[in-house]
């Protein structure tokens, strides 16, 4: 009795063509928007369409990046990531399944500091294309919500009014061209 071979193809993140984004609301009236400008990840998938992929992620916190040099050194300390103990956020699928015909839900553990929690993120895939260097391209829309005191995040402050500096909702919003590998 013969056994199929299982045949997984790799991915890996195109960061030239990839973004890795953050908002959080400031003083509850504004939004900021901060990114990650160094990461990798790779993809396994055994289908074209990328169901039942398993995803592998990381990023460096020292490349955090909001255009504010003295926030972005904040968001370095301990009050926030601590980069210096903790130096990557990492994030391992658990599931990615098909809603319907593009549309994906993207379930998985995300690790911040020394906190691990499943995440749920809605995923559009955009389809496959082969670039004129003749590498096979495929590119995705990942968003998602995170609390950042789940992760040990929780520094903030109270306003004059009464309010917050740094909301607790946290919006993921990624950008993501993989590469055939």
């Amino acid at each position: 009795m013969s056994t199929a071979t299982e045949v997984k193809t790799t991915w890996g993140i195109d960061a030239s063509h990839s973004e890795i984004q953050f908002k959080v609301k400031h003083m509850m009236v504004s939004t900021v928007t901060g990114a990650f400008n160094e990461f990798e990840g790779t993809v396994e998938t055994e289908n074209e369409d990328f169901e039942g992929a398993d995803i592998r992620f990381t990023a460096n916190i020292a490349s955090i990046d909001t255009n504010n040099g003295q926030r972005d050194e904040h968001l370095k300390s301990d009050d926030f990531f601590n980069a210096a103990r903790f130096p990557k956020l990492a994030f391992e699928s658990k599931s990615f399944t098909k809603k319907s015909n593009g549309n994906y839900r993207l379930l998985g553990d995300l690790t911040i500091r020394d906190h691990t929690h499943e995440v749920e993120m809605d995923v559009e895939y955009f389809g496959t294309a082969v670039d004129p260097y003749g590498q096979t391209k495929a590119g995705f829309e990942i968003n998602g919500k995170v609390s950042r005191k789940d992760f040990g995040l929780k520094w903030n402050a109270v306003t004059e009014a009464g309010g917050v500096v740094v909301s607790d909702e946290v919006r993921l919003a990624l950008n993501v061209q993989l590469v055939k590998q």
